[in-house]
């Protein structure tokens, strides 16, 4: 029996494609699990709607990423801390700082996305990746000063 896969099926293939399996695994396993359909000219139509849809929607998020991006692009986050002496902080800065302080600049972003090389523990100056998309990475400055210095 032919099907398409709604989703990922390991060891069978990706979603959307077109596989071949036995008639009682695609009956019994597959498709009660809402993993295929089968492979009917009406299926097939509705999936390829479906396809064109998503991909609509995919570039219109990329778009919209695009947008934050050159926002984002344009601000300087500044963070203050507590220092001990040489400069070094106690504790660190984390995602979840940063993501607070992109908040009161009005934008939400979650902190799984922003990407930090490593811990921030020393006051200076940090080039900090959030990825937007897929495709869509952007990249901020954040200044990390003494307390009451800002």
């Amino acid at each position: 029996m032919e099907v398409i896969l709604l989703e990922h099926v390991p060891g069978l293939g990706e979603r959307g494609d077109v596989v071949s399996v036995k008639d009682g695994y695609a009956r019994n396993y597959l498709i009660p699990r809402k993993l295929a359909v089968p492979n009917t000219p009406s299926m097939r139509k509705m999936f390829e709607n479906e396809r064109k849809f998503d991909a609509k929607r995919e570039a219109r998020r990329k778009e919209a990423a695009e947008k934050m991006k050159e926002e984002l692009e344009k601000l300087s986050l500044t963070i203050e801390a507590k220092v001990g002496e040489e400069g070094k902080l106690f504790g660190s800065v984390t995602s979840k700082d940063i993501e607070e302080e992109l908040k009161k600049h009005k934008f939400i972003v979650d902190r799984k996305q922003i990407e930090l090389p490593e811990t921030i523990k020393q006051i200076g100056v940090y080039d900090i990746k959030i990825k937007l998309h897929p495709e869509v990475t952007a990249t901020v400055k954040l200044w990390v000063v003494e307390e009451g210095k800002k």
